[in-house]
Order: structure tokens, then sequence, then C-alpha cells
């Protein structure tokens, strides 16, 4: 007797939901973007729900309203569990831009895909651990003798691993950073430097510019201090220096998070550019294409970690993705207390997953995401 088979999913809507903030936390000077403040917040913001015909309701990361009508017209009346078709479809039809594009949508088709089924994300990409190591990713450049302060904080926290931004006026200033965290932590964390040299998509970008001297001494001076990456020390597409600098030195390099489409990654594995990948899902205007560049780091013997989300429930999906890679020993999360601290932006959800007194953050079982929005946030 054949099996009866459940009747297809059908999106009817799909909504921008803004969320109200609760609290000024302050603002904080990214060490990427010198002169500009971040504003953080608890609550605020957006997210997208993608509703069905059954009522099942996906949700992802925030989208800018003016895409709306255009993902609209494509996706309603489509089965949600068609999302590799779509992906290519709303890349075609949405031009999208970083972070307020169509990665929303995609991860909350996902979402939609691994409530219908009953699983977390993490088991449709094929299973593996559950729970990760997050490293605390710093937001400000800061002074070597803060660094080293917060650093053994966090190390006392259970923290496992730090990424320091360097990229001060002078190497010496560089240096003197990671020497005093290493001094204050000793072998007890692991220490990962971003170099930030890769924002612009030309030549132009503000703060302090390396040139492939000063990233080949960083990169020396790092495997000495016993680092274990160095990210971003040249140019976006400086596929032939970065291979290069790669071939000279012992460090991990590693980069990717602003290369927009699978073909630039592509060209950095065939031309030897960087040891360990990080795309970022809300570049690549979703986990689909996302997913493809880990089998693409793979195939090449390469690491990756990805990006760090945006923040909030991308974080999520990066967390499913990670925890289902043999070749991804670590999840990025931006964590600069107190203004910084991670758990600001994963207020907007009513079960946001946690960094443990060991370290290690835990993969949410429940089906899709495994994450709620705190519907008290929701502005009505």
């Amino acid at each position: 007797m054949p099996m009866p088979t459940p009747s297809r999913l059908k999106i009817t809507d799909v909504r921008v939901v803004p969320l109200k903030a609760t609290r000024d936390v302050g603002e904080i000077e990214p060490a990427w973007s010198p002169g500009r403040m971040m504003q953080v917040q608890v609550g605020g913001g957006s997210f997208v729900e993608v509703q069905t015909d059954q009522g099942l309701v996906g949700i992802g990361p925030a989208m800018d309203p003016q895409f709306l009508p255009a993902v609209k017209s494509y996706l309603v009346g489509k089965d949600p569990f068609d999302v590799e078709h779509h992906a290519e479809a709303l890349r075609y039809f949405v031009l999208g831009i970083p972070y307020r594009g169509v990665a929303g949508v995609d991860i909350a088709l996902w979402d939609l895909i691994g409530k219908a089924t009953g699983q977390p994300l993490h088991k449709l990409f094929g299973g593996g651990r559950d729970r990760v190591i997050p490293y605390a990713s710093m937001i400000a450049l800061s002074t070597p003798e803060e660094r080293a302060e917060l650093a053994t904080r966090l190390m006392n926290e259970g923290w496992k691993a730090i990424k320091l931004r360097l990229h001060h006026e002078s190497f010496k200033e560089d240096i003197r950073t990671v020497e005093a965290v290493r001094k204050a932590v000793g072998d007890r964390m692991t220490i990962m430097v971003d170099g930030n040299q890769a924002q612009s998509s030309g030549e132009w970008q503000p703060g302090v510019r390396w040139d492939y001297r000063r990233a080949v001494e960083t990169a020396r001076a790092l495997e000495g201090l016993g680092c274990y990456w160095l990210e971003e020390p040249l140019p976006r597409y400086a596929y032939k220096q970065i291979a290069e600098l790669c071939s000279n030195v012992d460090i991990m390099i590693a980069g990717g998070e602003n290369n927009r489409g699978i073909h630039e990654f592509v060209q950095m594995v065939e031309t030897g550019a960087y040891d360990l990948l990080q795309p970022e899902s809300m570049v690549l205007d979703g986990i689909t294409t996302l997913k493809k560049v880990g089998t693409l780091a793979e195939a090449y013997g390469k690491k990756i970690v990805p990006h760090h989300g945006g923040g909030n429930l991308g974080v999520v999906a990066h967390l499913h993705l990670v925890a289902s890679w043999d070749h991804a020993p670590y999840m990025e999360l931006l964590h600069d207390p107190p203004i910084g601290d991670y758990r600001h932006r994963f207020s907007i959800m009513a079960n946001p997953p946690k960094v443990d007194r060991d370290g290690y953050m835990a993969v949410p079982q429940l089906p899709g995401l495994g994450v709620e929005i705190n519907r008290d946030l929701i502005a009505r």
C-alpha cells in the first residue's frame, strides 16, 4: 500500500515585521568604519515572515521593505521546498543589497522547510555536532591594556577564543596589542586577528591601509605569538597577492566576508587565495549559496568559518551550518561587551542560544532555526 503524501505547502504572504526597541544601550565605533558610530539597542529592527496556507510561518533576518513587492510577486503561490530555484530567481528579480536584501527570505524558507519536516536545520544539512565553539569577535580597536583586560574576563567566563581588530597607525602598536593579550591569557585562548583590509571593493577605504610588506611582517609576527589566523590583510580582489602571502607564511590567511558571488570563491580557491574561507550569508543572499561555498571549501581542502551573520537570526542559521561542517572549527559571534555584547542583538528572540560556561553554544533542537521571535517586541 503506498504511503500517503502530504499536500504541498503554498506560500501565501511575505511580510517585514517591525520590532520595538526597549532600551538604548549606547554606541561603539567599529574598527572597520572609523569615525562612524554603531548604535546598539535591546530589541528594535525588524524580521521577515514567510506565511503558508497550512499555518506554518518561516522567519528570517530583516529585509529592506522596498524589495517586498518584487519578492511577493515572485514567491506567493509557490512551494517553499523549491528553495534552490527560489534563491536563483530572487537573485535575478530582486537587486539585493548586503545585510538588507533577500537573505532574510532565503533563511525564512529554510526555517519553513525545517518546520514542515519537523527537523532542526543542522539535521537537514547532514547532522554533526550538537554544540559549536563561538569566538568573541571584537568590534572596536581599543588599547592593548583594555583588550588584555577584556580577554582575561572573557576567558574566566569560559570563552575559548577571541578575535582582535588590528589596524592601528603603527605595526608596533598592532603587535603590542596581541602581545598584551597573549601574556594575559597564555595558551588558554585561541587568538585570531582581523586586518579589515578588504572592506572596499576598490582601492580606497577609511583608516589605515596595509601594503604587501606590512601584511607579511604582521603575519610573521603573529606566527611567533601563536595566532590562529590573520584575516583580510590585503584588498578584496588581490587574489594573486593573497595567494603569494599564503605561500610565504605559516599562519592561516582568512577572508571572503564581502565577496558577493560563488564565482568569486571559485576564483579564490583556484588561485590559492586564503587558507580559510569566511563567506557571509547576508552578503550572499542567504544560506543556500553559503552551503555551496562550504562544499567548495571542503573540495579544495580549506577550512570555513562564516562571517557574523548580521547579529541575530542570521547567526542562528550559521550556527546550524557550522554544526554540520567538519571543516568549520569555529563560529563568529560579535561580542565586545558591555556595549557590543551579543545578547543585545539576540534579545529579539524568545529563546536565544547562549554561550555556556564551557565556551560552547548549543545548537537549537526545535524544528527549523529552532528559535522564535519575542512576540512582546512586535510593533502593533
